[in-house]
């Protein structure tokens, strides 16, 4: 089993936020403050606790504010990726695939923050992922305990006593028990040859599917998929109140 990772993680905080207006019109989403200290801190705070050394970030909209905030960072190096147009996220991935050394590497979202269970999410990802069988490992939460998210879910995952397995969704109709939830391991060698300048990381998910290589873990922690500023006023609530996010 391999388990060689590079120590450089590509973080995406290119988007324009545009269901958190008017908060995302003079300050981007991945500094919107969550619990007191950014998104893009938390997803930061995550790759720094599984030492990960290094974090591309992708810029665009209202790039400076993002790349000013990153200079605060002194315990893990910045790499800024800033974008001309806005790539989507598999187009940001392809953009930066130089600095991942030709290994497996972590991709996180910078405005998707969640909270931990026993063990971080990161670790388990690196305990469960096995180059010989997957191309990308997905971070997963059931439906159900996700705050957030819309009714109708992301992912099939295959039965497992310890929430892990082959996920899939391809003409799937009904409910999906899952949601995709920010963090993911890929291989580079899936953006090699890139379909586009500009492209969805949903396409490189499809392309594992159909060669059975997409897995998943579930996180066995909490989060809130932050998408309006409704949203962020209740997921800082709740934290204040002491409530968290368990549902």
């Amino acid at each position: 089993m391999t388990r060689r990772f590079s120590d450089t993680a590509m973080v995406l905080a290119a988007g324009l936020g545009q269901r958190m207006r008017p908060l995302t019109l003079t300050k981007p989403k991945p500094l919107q403050l969550v619990g007191g200290r950014t998104m893009l801190d938390h997803a930061l705070d995550k790759l720094v606790d599984a030492d990960i050394k290094r974090a591309v970030v992708n810029t665009f909209y209202l790039a400076e504010q993002i790349e000013t905030h990153l200079q605060t960072r002194t315990d893990i190096e910045i790499v800024i990726s800033r974008e001309s147009e806005l790539l989507d996220t598999g187009g940001g991935i392809a953009n930066a695939l130089r600095h991942f050394g030709g290994l497996p590497f972590f991709a996180l979202n910078a405005d998707l923050p969640w909270m931990d269970g026993t063990t971080p999410s990161l670790l388990r990802m690196k305990d469960k992922w096995d180059a010989a069988k997957m191309d990308a490992l997905l971070l997963l939460m059931k439906r159900d305990k996700a705050r957030g998210f819309g009714a109708d879910g992301d992912f099939m995952m295959e039965a497992s006593p310890d929430g892990f397995g082959r996920i899939w969704r391809k003409d799937m109709r009904h409910i999906r028990p899952y949601v995709m939830i920010s963090a993911q391991i890929l291989k580079p060698e899936l953006f090699a040859n890139p379909p586009a300048k500009i492209f969805s990381n949903n396409r490189i998910w499809n392309n594992a599917e159909a060669r059975n290589r997409l897995y998943g873990i579930e996180h066995d922690g909490s989060c809130y998929h932050i998408g309006t500023p409704e949203d962020l006023r209740m997921a800082n609530e709740l934290l204040e109140s002491g409530r968290g996010w368990e549902i």
